[in-house]
């Protein structure tokens, strides 16, 4: 045992109380200033085969000549130090190291504390950055800055030729500031000029840095070639502009910017694109993204979520790749509020509006929403809540849409509600094997209407309330035993048994004459079938006597307690059918019970892992919804995934089943090669419903990657669906910049569990230390 822990107890799994050493520590040299005290008097220590002493303040090395100072080294064939002038002149061979940085020629002259001077014929190689070059000559204008003539500079960390470099008749070098600057540079890739400026800036590491980002380049079948070009303003650490100006083949030149910001108690951004002119069109197109939070002090805080188009097709036509993933989108919030948090309290008060675009149908904006909470607990057991509510809702739909649909939002009800609902629950048996907490809430709402719509019932009243109770009583027990190792776990394991019963009584309340702001029918699943109301929102509260009986087991690891496998089992069970209907005159179920809910889980090895949920009803011997995943991710980069969707049909589906099968990977292809795909297929029409196919190659110096994809992309004018195509391709050159053009968001967004390739590992001051 070694010394410093013995006498020490050894707990097994225990961490040992370890620390950092100073010794360890890292700490930078920093380099003597001219006007310093000690910029002459530091010790200067010199090394060769021979040494001749010029007097007091001179000497002339030979044969591995070397000096040495507090943060430089110089070697060469022959030096002379003059310590009076502080100044070392290498003949042959001259290799200098300044705080790891390295720089060789046949001959350099610098002062050691000042660093400043010049080298002829030289390479170079920064050692934190990995950026490197040669020049026909460099001047050392200090610690940390170079004037590199007629040279080269590359963020390519090879040994042999870069595949990318920037050749330019003069190189300006910041290393304290992170930035070169090239004055009539070219951009060579593999040989090729790709870029040239009379002043190109560019970052030495991966910090922010002002300058030209990557191009983005994509082809989609409703904008053409799509190419744009970003310069990014690193304005401040908080706060940075990127511009896009961008050009489209088949549309026009358009023109986005992208604004962000972080203060002490504010952040946001602010995204705009605009086209003067499109072409196909013939009118002028936008788009605005702003989102801001402000926290205010006391537990208030604001905030602003605006998000508008200039039309209908702006989505499907010209949005940015790095907007959308997959499709269209049909609805935009503009919304502003304030919040406030703090104990038990809440509160919301915001005015909310939205864009809708075809064929989405518009849905209420609140104008405005007041809302407040109280949730809180006493004894440790008892429970206690209150939830009011203050709307007035409209339907509002700045952008022109089809006819049909301005008719039916300018007919739709309005009006305001106030919504209470005081809710009490009490822990009355509560211990790690059981739980029983009976539960009292009551709803109350009231209606006062400023225009009745055409789908409201005949003789809606403008003034209408309701008041529900709910009583629910939520009980379970939780057994559990060892079992021995079984297939496929290969090792002890805890297995559960947790029956569950949930009880909920809700007498009736006739509601045909309260209208539908923001309620709709519920979900059924595992998530659902615990709750009291099978609708959501606040107009509807369903009249139930149902008790619903579940049963869960779960197989979990005795170390770490880590779930192994599930299986799950649910029913309702009616004592009084449900009477209320979302809209009068609908359907009502006439069975005593509910569809069954089957469930299982399993991950056996944290590689491979399978979920499939069933909707099955035991009356018609029918599954109504299925669903399965299965995912195997044996390694990093490497993962698979199968997903089968299937939904019975039925009225909201228009008597169309959905049968659908997903198949998508990330799989390396060889040692530089990665693939990555997706592939949605509908069984029932056979058709792809959309799909992505691409690869990336990871060079030492550069990156390549490449994708294209088939979508959804919105309605024609005739609200038939469409169809659209795009391809994207992404090169970056490693050790100059990095930026997504969202193709990484797109493969993630596509390939569950997906993994970027990781970014080169930094290298440490002291790789090469000499």
């Amino acid at each position: 045992m070694p010394a410093m822990f013995a006498g020490m107890p050894l707990v097994a799994n225990a961490e040992l109380p370890l620390t950092l050493a100073p010794q360890l520590e890292e700490h930078f040299l920093h380099p003597l200033r001219a006007g310093d005290a000690d910029a002459k008097s530091g010790a200067k220590f010199v090394r060769g085969a021979r040494i001749e002493v010029q007097g007091d303040q001179a000497v002339t090395i030979s044969g591995d000549a070397e000096v040495r100072a507090h943060a430089t080294v110089i070697k060469g064939d022959r030096l002379h130090y003059d310590a009076e002038s502080d100044r070392a002149d290498a003949y042959g061979n001259v290799r200098i190291i300044h705080r790891g940085n390295t720089f060789t020629g046949p001959e350099a002259h610098l002062n050691v504390n000042t660093v400043e001077g010049y080298l002829l014929s030289p390479t170079y190689h920064f050692n934190i950055t990995g950026g490197s070059g040669r020049a026909q000559r460099i001047d050392v204008l200090g610690p940390e800055r170079l004037a590199v003539t007629r040279g080269s500079y590359t963020g390519c960390a090879c040994t042999g030729r870069p595949d990318w470099l920037i050749r330019a008749q003069r190189v300006e070098l910041d290393t304290g500031a992170d930035r070169g600057v090239a004055r009539n540079g070219t951009l060579f890739f593999y040989g090729v000029p790709v870029f040239a400026s009379p002043y190109l800036s560019f970052p030495l590491s991966d910090a922010r840095a002002s300058g030209f980002l990557p191009p983005k380049v994509g082809l989609s079948s409703t904008a053409g070639l799509d190419i744009t070009v970003p310069y990014y303003f690193n304005i401040a650490p908080n706060d940075d502009l990127t511009l896009y100006p961008r050009i489209t083949t088949r549309r026009s030149a358009q023109l986005g910017a992208e604004y962000r910001y972080l203060m002490p108690t504010y952040s946001g951004a602010i995204h705009m694109e605009y086209m003067p002119r499109d072409v196909v069109l013939k009118k002028s197109r936008y788009a605005l993204n702003m989102q801001h939070d402000h926290a205010l002090g006391a537990g208030l805080d604001a905030y602003l979520d605006y998000q508008r188009v200039s039309d209908e097709m702006y989505p499907a036509d010209l949005a940015a790749s790095d907007i959308l993933l997959n499709g269209a989108q049909f609805l935009f919030p503009q919304e502003a509020g304030l919040r406030y948090q703090k104990g038990p309290w809440s509160a919301l008060m915001r005015v909310q509006r939205w864009q809708t675009l075809p064929p989405s149908e518009p849905p209420y904006g609140r104008e405005p929403e007041l809302k407040l909470e109280y949730r809180n607990h006493f004894a440790d057991r008892i429970h206690v809540g209150v939830e009011g509510n203050y709307s007035r809702f409209r339907i509002r739909n700045p952008v022109a849409v089809h006819q049909l649909q301005k008719n039916e939002a300018s007919q739709a009800t309005e009006g305001q509600r106030v919504h209470l609902k005081p809710a009490l629950s009490y822990e009355l048996l509560r211990a790690p094997g059981y739980f029983l907490i009976p539960a009292l809430q009551a709803h109350l709402a009231a209606y006062q209407l400023s225009r009745i719509g055409s789908d409201a019932p005949q003789g809606q009243p403008r003034n209408a309330r309701v008041a529900v109770p709910t009583f629910s009583v939520d009980g379970g027990l939780i057994f559990e035993r060892p079992i021995g190792a079984i297939w496929p776990f290969g090792h002890p394991s805890i297995q559960t048994l947790e029956p569950r019963l949930y009880y909920v009584y809700t007498p009736y309340r006739n509601q045909d004459f309260m209208p539908i702001f923001d309620t709709a029918e519920s979900d059924f699943g595992f998530g659902e079938i615990y709750t009291p109301n099978t609708f959501s929102g606040n107009d509807r509260i369903a009249d139930a006597n149902r008790v619903t009986l579940g049963l869960t087991s779960r197989f979990m690891e005795p170390g770490r307690g880590a779930e192994q496998a599930r299986l799950m089992i649910a029913q309702q069970y009616y004592f009084r059918q449900q009477r209320l209907t979302l809209k009068p005159g609908q359907a009502r179920a006439q069975a005593n019970h509910s569809d069954l809910l089957l469930g299982a889980a399993w991950n056996p090895n944290g590689a491979l892992s399978a979920e499939t949920t069933l909707q099955f009803n035991t009356d018609s011997k029918h599954s109504i919804r299925s669903n399965m995943a299965l995912s195997w991710h044996p390694a990093p980069y490497r993962v698979f995934n199968v997903d089968y969707r299937y939904t019975r049909a039925n009225e909201t589906l228009g008597r169309e089943p959905i049968k659908q099968i997903a198949l998508s990977a990330q799989w390396p292809l060889g040692r530089r090669w990665t693939g990555i795909g997706r592939l949605n297929y509908a069984l029932d029409t056979k058709r792809v419903v959309d799909g992505l196919a691409g690869f990336q190659y990871d060079a030492d110096c550069w990156r390549l990657g490449a994708a294209v994809q088939h979508f959804a992309n919105g309605v024609d004018m005739n609200n038939a669906n469409r169809k659209g195509t795009r391809v994207l391709a992404q090169l970056e050159l490693k050790g100059l910049s990095k930026v997504d053009n969202g193709l990484i968001e797109r493969f993630r967004a596509s390939v569950p569990g997906y993994m970027p390739l990781p970014a080169p590992l930094p290298p440490s001051r002291f790789s090469l230390y000499e």
